[in-house]
């Protein structure tokens, strides 16, 4: 079973970007950590058949109101959670590896920080960032493969515009920038 995660997307309208698509045609199910933003963008994804989310901080208030601020579902025996907020930093995933321990999931994904992340302690902590307008990071999506009660996981980069950080500081010493 190949499950795409998603989060963060902050698209206005129901111009999905081709590299998304293409990633989610080829999976069983989407999970969406929330910040689709507008209706337009989530009724795309919810198109597929595939999509299961929850709502995010700036999703109009439409959004807010149908989609939950978390789920539970199982796929082969393993329990996974989703919410948007999960944590502030990528840096301190306590309290994110805490709120896996109290939903009772094996596999907690989460959004918000716009950075990706997989964690594995005693639980499964995902974030995959944003493939739209990211953080520190390239535009990214996880995938989850689960098979036979077992968890792989691995964040995909895609085409796109990173954020102006990560731009500055590949350029940093392209343009003449030696000291002697």
């Amino acid at each position: 079973m190949k499950l795409i995660a998603v989060s963060d997307t902050h698209i206005h309208d129901a111009h999905i970007p081709h590299n998304i698509i293409d990633i989610i045609d080829d999976c069983d199910i989407i999970v969406h950590a929330g910040d689709f933003t507008s209706m337009e963008c989530y009724k795309v994804f919810a198109s597929t058949g595939k999509l299961k989310a929850v709502c995010g901080n700036s999703d109009e208030v439409k959004l807010k109101k149908l989609l939950p601020d978390r789920i539970k579902f199982e796929v082969e025996g393993i329990k996974i959670g989703v919410v948007h907020k999960g944590g502030l930093s990528i840096t301190n995933t306590t309290a994110v590896r805490y709120l896996a321990l109290e939903m009772g999931v094996d596999i907690l994904i989460f959004g918000h920080i716009h950075s990706p992340l997989i964690e594995k302690s005693d639980v499964m902590i995902v974030c995959p960032g944003s493939p739209t307008s990211p953080r520190m990071a390239d535009p990214t999506v996880v995938e989850l493969i689960i098979k036979n009660g077992s968890v792989s996981g691995r964040i995909i980069e895609l085409k796109g515009k990173c954020c102006d950080y990560v731009t500055f500081s590949r350029n940093l010493g392209k343009h003449g920038g030696d000291r002697e």
